[in-house]
């Protein structure tokens, strides 16, 4: 239960910032994994394992605590969010070989799963009830920002400074001090928050009302953060290896365009509405891919980022249309447990394709194994998109 709105009504953009600063820290390897390939000499497979090991650590916080917040605050949850993000970028500092990169990623797992629900709600509770539209943009933005600005913050820093491997963990360090300072500034919104109170597990739930709604939803989501997944782990290895793209400012840039899309299509969500945003983004997201496929075939560079761009604005629509519909027709006292199963399933999309993509790459190359991807996550959302125009399906969705 959330206190009377905020003793500090102007807080939510500092929350806003903690966030996004928390996020930052779970992309910061993105544009580097050609370098730890170098120096550790290991393969694309292992790259894309290092990447979804990440996914397994969002996976288990969103069941194992994912309505901690709600019983021990935000600020208790936030802490422990920064907490592990510093914990994960001092593993990449003192990294001595994969155990420390497998360890690394799981802490900044475990730091993304705390900061999806925590700190998305943090911001949303500490903003005045006018500006709730605000708020709610400010969160995305704050949550698909941050995991934008890892790869290019780390990328300018690998290329144009010392400590490739070291310094852009260094830098979110600092910015990890600057984030706690902040939260210090940042009141407690939840009413009688028990900071102490362990993490209850529970299991995954869909009620039967939801299902006609959820299980489309949760199909598109999974195709788009396939989409993500595949830019933030396998793309900077396309473009080295297969177009030359050796400057890591320019991979970190392309990555980041990608959820710059994101952003931009969650914004445009209220202009649509969830009937239509939600086929809408599915076939925007096909688009995107069937531009990121001829990139790959053509090898492209401006069709792969014109690719990422298109489908990233796809998943951006179709990602916070399925949150709402599945929000809404979720029963009141069951809607956290349901929102944590769809968030689940969006975060296996971003791994298990990537690590398939990997395996497919150690046989048939890079470019097949991409192409292969980009055609099975395409038919998946055209499918998804179809079947939600259907009149029966389109009838359970909110407007």
């Amino acid at each position: 239960m959330t206190a009377p709105r905020p003793r500090f009504p102007h807080g939510y953009p500092l929350a806003a910032a903690v966030f996004a600063i928390g996020m930052v820290g779970t992309t910061l390897p993105t544009p580097l994994y050609g370098l730890y390939r170098e120096q550790l000499g290991f393969g694309q497979l292992m790259v894309t394992i290092v990447f979804a090991v990440y996914a397994v650590g969002v996976i288990a916080v969103l069941l194992l605590a994912g309505n901690w917040s709600d019983l021990a605050g935000r600020r208790a949850a936030v802490w422990w969010g920064l907490g592990f993000s510093a914990a994960s970028a001092l593993c990449f500092v003192f990294e001595g070989g994969l155990p420390a990169l497998f360890l690394g990623r799981l802490l900044s797992g475990f730091s993304a799963g705390l900061f999806s629900g925590a700190a998305t709600a943090y911001v949303l509770d500490l903003a005045p009830k006018r500006h709730a539209a605000r708020a709610s943009l400010a969160a995305t933005a704050a949550n698909m920002g941050g995991l934008g600005c890892g790869p290019l913050v780390a990328g300018i820093l690998a290329e144009y400074a010392r400590w490739p491997l070291r310094l852009p963990y260094l830098v979110h360090l600092g910015l990890v001090v600057l984030a706690a300072l902040a939260l210090l500034t940042l009141p407690e919104p939840v009413r009688d928050a028990r900071p102490r109170t362990r993490p209850r597990p529970r299991a995954l739930a869909v009620p039967p009302e939801v299902r006609g709604v959820f299980v489309p939803a949760a199909c598109a989501a999974f195709a788009g953060f396939a989409l993500l997944g595949l830019f933030t782990a396998v793309s900077p290895s396309f473009l080295s290896q297969t177009l030359g793209v050796r400057n890591l400012a320019a991979t970190g840039l392309v990555v980041f365009l990608v959820f710059a899309g994101s952003i931009a299509g969650q914004s445009a969500f209220g202009r649509f509405g969830v009937r239509r945003a939600l086929p809408a983004g599915c076939f925007v997201l096909v688009a995107g891919l069937l531009l990121v496929a001829a990139g790959l075939a053509w090898e492209a560079l401006w069709l792969l980022v014109a690719g990422g761009l298109l489908g990233g604005f796809g998943q951006g629509l179709a990602f916070r249309a399925g949150t709402t519909a599945v929000g809404v027709r979720a029963p009141g006292e069951r809607r956290g447990a349901t929102l944590s199963a769809y968030f689940v399933l969006a975060y296996v999309g971003i791994s298990l394709p990537v690590i398939a993509v990997g395996a497919l790459a150690e046989g048939v190359g890079l470019r097949t194994a991409g192409l292969t991807f980009s055609f099975c996550v395409l038919a998946l959302a055209a499918g998804v998109g179809a079947y939600v125009l259907r009149p029966r399906v389109r009838a359970l969705l909110p407007r």
